[in-house]
């Protein structure tokens, strides 16, 4: 349309004050210079413009909002010739190709002619499929729909089978070799023999009875007979399960560990948006896995411990490399307890990583594992320690100490279980390792161990250079540590050591055998007239920890004391007077009180931990041979990784 035809619409283009004259100032004025017949004023130019911009708008808007525009704008302005093919000529003969002078060229255009008209052939017609089936999903039940969704979800995972066997990249090829003792000989004492049993029955009523009331949840409520989940897990389930695969394996409990092994490969899922304990998913999950996977060799097992270690990498993303302690493994972000010392991160959370992520990197061939543990040491190394002392509390932004809280129980306690474990894992290869254990053990012996009047040897909690005389539950596992380690003491200590391990389990056994129900409290007290006993209401609950009976199986292992097993027996029958419910096992409020009061959990650490430990209390030393094998926090054996075997690992690839 002529410009100047729109001109009726916005007003004449020479109206008054458009020309020089008395309304425009004169010709010879000062007012606006005069405007010609045939053009715009600024106003109208606008309009025009918004006009346009609008048609330009609507066009591009409609062509985006049709079903997969890319492909038809793809269509409309690459192929366009292809969209407006010419009519047939009269007679209903085909039309032959037009020849142009290019040859090849006419051939192409005609490739992409056919091209442009096949792809608004498929978008139709995925478009009409697409209808189809949202129409018939809506008619189904909801039953069907269920069905439908986990049928899609097993021939998803047949494919990955595939897949990996079709040699897709992924994780390298492993030539599995089960390393030595992963299952030992009978008893030769008939009385030792009985008692292995009957823990082996203990464990078929915990695993039954979850089985029955709570499978495929973390945790049982034997009382209530129900499931039970903590927030230390997030939405990840099966904590049960998967802490207790390894027992379910030396125990010879074949039957339980196949359906335990199917969960896993058909259910166990960490793509959730969740926030997880960083410590507690990698001692009960990715150990868990990792053990699972030496014991068996069931490829499923590595696959999960190697998925599962990259979730949760982005709880280094810190400024010094020390993990955050929670983390959304979903988004990556990380975070601190709120209440750990102005948002520090705790020793014994970041410091119990190493054996798990060393691992993770031997079995993926990924170094990235090993790497973040290896820093977190870097980072210790360049700081100052109190009189030797690790302080449980370190920020990992700045990479300065928290709280001067030193306790080799809770909050400290696998930090320095895992630095000996390291050089034992290492075949005794880890010198940074073994010199920092063997160091802190120092600082420990002149600062925190102390005897009572009563001759009995405990290890105190040191605050700001001032002794708190308790010690805890979780302080009792140092007697296995002290025994384990004292091989490699320096100085010819390797007697001293084990005298050491020694008077730390004569201890916690006399907590134990101080109370009513013959179990030990969570926190026990060495000041006020008292030794060996909780003052407090809020200590004197058990929640079937292990640490005392991990105690005596290795004070049992490396010095044959016949004492050890008949306290770890002592233990046996307490838990089943006790604890034993018809739902499973229960933790006991106040061990002091005659009467049970159960506080209705069975830990998954009761499968993995206590009940493993026993067994082994009452097996053969062939049985996960200490040369072999070393234990994470959570009792799960992990091989010891020689040299040799990284080698033939390296020629395998």
């Amino acid at each position: 349309m002529p410009a100047a035809s729109l001109l009726p619409l916005f007003g004449s283009a020479a109206g008054p004050g458009a020309l020089g004259g008395p309304a425009g100032g004169g010709a010879g004025g000062g007012g606006r210079k005069a405007a010609g017949p045939g053009a715009f004023r600024l106003t109208e130019k606008f309009v025009l413009l918004l006009v346009f911009s609008a048609f330009i708008t609507l066009c591009f808007g409609a062509i985006f909002f049709l079903p997969d525009s890319s492909k038809l704008l793809s269509g409309v302005f690459f192929h366009s010739a292809a969209l407006q093919p010419p009519p047939p000529p009269p007679g209903g003969q085909p039309r032959a190709p037009p020849q142009l002078g290019g040859g090849p060229a006419a051939g192409a255009a005609a490739a992409a002619a056919a091209g442009g008209a096949g792809s608004l052939e498929r978008i139709r017609a995925d478009h009409e499929r697409a209808l189809r089936e949202a129409k018939e999903t809506l008619q189904k039940l909801p039953e069907e729909i269920r069905r439908d969704i986990r049928q899609d979800k097993e021939k998803l995972l047949q494919d990955a089978r595939g897949r990996k066997e079709a040699g897709e990249p992924g994780l390298p090829q492993r030539l599995f070799r089960q390393p030595v003792g992963a299952v030992g000989q009978e008893p030769t004492d008939p009385a030792v023999r009985q008692r292995r049993d009957k823990i082996k029955e203990m464990m078929k009523h915990a695993w039954d009875n979850y089985k029955r009331y709570a499978w495929g949840l973390n945790e049982l409520k034997p009382i209530s007979k129900q499931g039970h989940s903590s927030n230390l897990f997030g939405n990840i389930q099966g904590a049960t399960i998967v802490d207790a695969l390894d027992t379910l394996y030396i125990m010879e409990m074949k039957e339980e560990f196949k359906e335990a092994k199917e969960w896993v490969e058909k259910n166990l899922d960490f793509n959730v948006n969740a926030e997880i304990s960083v410590f507690e998913v990698n001692i009960r999950f990715v150990g868990g896995l990792l053990s699972a996977y030496y014991l068996s060799g069931e490829e499923i097992f590595r696959k999960k411990a190697v998925e599962l270690g990259e979730k949760l990498l982005p709880a280094f993303n810190t400024p010094t490399g020390i993990p955050w302690a929670l983390l959304n493994i979903k988004s990556g972000i990380g975070r601190n307890w709120p209440w750990a010392s102005g948002g520090s991160s705790i020793l014994a959370e970041f410091g119990t990583l190493h054996l798990e992520f060393v691992h993770l990197s031997h079995l993926s061939g990924n170094p990235v594992f090993a790497e973040k543990v290896m820093n977190i040491r870097k980072v210790l190394n360049r700081l100052d320690k109190p009189e030797g002392l690790y302080p449980n509390y370190l920020n990992p932004s700045s990479g300065q100490w928290g709280q001067h809280h030193v306790s080799i129980g809770g909050l400290g306690d696998s930090f320095y279980e895992y630095l000996l474990k390291a050089w034992l894992m290492s075949d005794k290869t880890d010198e940074e390792g073994k010199k920092m254990y063997y160091d802190a053990v120092q600082a420990i012996e002149t600062h925190l161990i102390r005897k009572s009047s009563g001759g009995l040897t405990y290890i105190a909690e040191w605050k700001g250079g001032l002794l708190e005389h308790k010690m805890g539950h979780l302080t009792c596992f140092a007697g296995g540590m002290f025994a384990l380690g004292a091989d490699g003491a320096p100085n010819d200590k390797t007697g001293h050591h084990i005298e050491l391990g020694a008077e730390i389990a004569r201890t916690c056994h006399e907590s134990y055998d101080r109370t009513s129900m013959k179990l030990g409290p969570e926190a026990f007290r060495f000041d006020g007239g008292v030794e060996a006993i909780a003052t407090r209401q809020n200590e004197k609950y058990y929640i079937l920890r292990p640490e005392v009976i991990e105690t005596y199986m290795y004070m049992w292992r490396l010095t044959h004391d016949p004492k050890y097993r008949q306290w770890g027996w002592e233990a046996v029958e307490a838990l089943e007077k006790h604890c034993r419910v018809d739902g499973g096992y229960s933790g006991i409020r106040d061990v002091y009180n005659n009467h049970e009061s159960h506080d209705d959990v069975q830990q998954s650490f009761f499968l993995s931990e206590t009940l493993k430990y026993l067994y082994l209390l009452f097996s053969e030393d062939d049985l996960l041979p200490f040369e072999h094998w070393v234990f994470n926090t959570e009792a799960h054996p992990l091989p010891v990784l020689c040299e040799e075997d990284g080698n033939k690992e390296e020629n395998q690839k």
